[in-house]
């Protein structure tokens, strides 16, 4: 960091990032870091001081001066009357990191990972770091419980991203520095979601689409030839064309982890329910191996959870039957 002493903008050839000095909190050190992997303030200086002399020397200025004005760079939240919100059907009140990741996230995104900014897996990406990531640290900074208010938490967590960056302030007696202001695992998640998160909505994508010309036209029945974390995206995607095509996704057939056998899992209710839209059926529960063959009669059979909303088979097409087989039932 530089002294707070005045810089004319006219003398330097880098931009200036201005932010309040003191303790340095997650949101700011968030903003600062992701506005340094933009174009336009890459190589920039921070300045850190709450003297709105110095800060109008800044090219932006992140979490001070009681402003939010992007035409001027400003992206304080602090100020009376202040309720911007991400969009999108978020209604969390932003900090200074949604601030800045309202306005230049795509930008980032799509540096990051070499997609035009109009590409729309940017908007997918940045819809999503939004909700896994930035959210929550807007909340915490603006003081937004985690629970209503009649609700106690049955745990303290102390390990979230805003705890991590605090802690990584010096001990009361010790000077303040500059240390934090990297420390955000930003684009930990963003690769993740990226490389590992995205593919897995564009493979469910296609296995709906082949399994309707190859399986089951209705859709009721999607199937997987590899392992694929779908829950999450099945109900994004039923949710996009929701207005158009109601959720009819029944049953999904995949290998199991070794890749020997079979499984059949029930779709729930919702991405987080242990409620299935339609459990296998109940004469099955709870059978295992030559029992469960035959009161089904489909060959090949391992089990039926008790709950009914799983089972296996030895083959693709064991597994595929018993599919078939529960939806008329």
């Amino acid at each position: 960091m530089t002294s707070e002493a005045p810089l004319a903008k006219k003398a330097r050839t880098e931009k200036v990032i201005g932010t309040h000095n003191g303790t340095f909190h997650c949101d700011e050190a968030l903003a600062v870091y992701l506005l340094r992997k933009t174009a336009t303030y890459r190589n920039s200086e921070v300045k850190r001081s709450r003297d709105p002399a110095v800060l109008d020397t800044c090219d932006i200025v992140v979490d001070v001066g009681a402003v939010y004005d992007e035409s001027k760079q400003r992206f304080d939240h602090h100020q009376r009357g202040f309720e911007e919100v991400f969009g999108w059907g978020f209604s969390t009140k932003l900090s200074s990191a949604g601030l800045i990741y309202k306005h230049f996230g795509k930008e980032i995104i799509s540096n990051h990972t070499q997609l035009p900014v109009e590409h729309p897996n940017v908007q997918t990406l940045w819809l999503k770091l939004y909700k896994e990531f930035i959210e929550a640290v807007d909340a915490n900074d603006n003081g937004i419980s985690q629970y209503p208010s009649d609700l106690q938490p049955r745990y303290h967590v102390s390990t979230n991203l805003s705890s991590r960056v605090a802690h990584l302030n010096p001990p009361w007696n010790k000077p303040l520095d500059s240390q934090g202001m990297d420390a955000c695992s930003f684009f930990e998640r963003l690769d993740y979601y990226a490389n590992a998160w995205l593919p897995a909505r564009d493979l469910l994508i296609s296995a709906i689409q082949s399994s309707k010309a190859k399986v089951d036209p209705s859709g009721k029945i999607i199937l997987f030839e590899g392992f694929l974390p779908w829950k999450e995206h099945l109900f994004n995607l039923e949710s996009e064309t929701a207005s158009s095509t109601p959720p009819v996704a029944t049953y999904v057939v995949y290998p199991d982890e070794t890749g020997g056998n079979w499984r059949v899992q029930a779709v729930p209710v919702s991405s987080e329910s242990f409620e299935s839209r339609k459990a296998l059926p109940e004469k099955w529960r709870g059978l295992r191996d030559d029992v469960f063959s035959e009161t089904s009669g489909i060959p090949g059979g391992i089990f039926v959870h008790a709950s009914g909303f799983i089972g296996g088979n030895k083959t693709k097409d064991g597994a595929l039957q018993m599919a078939k087989v529960a939806l008329e039932m």
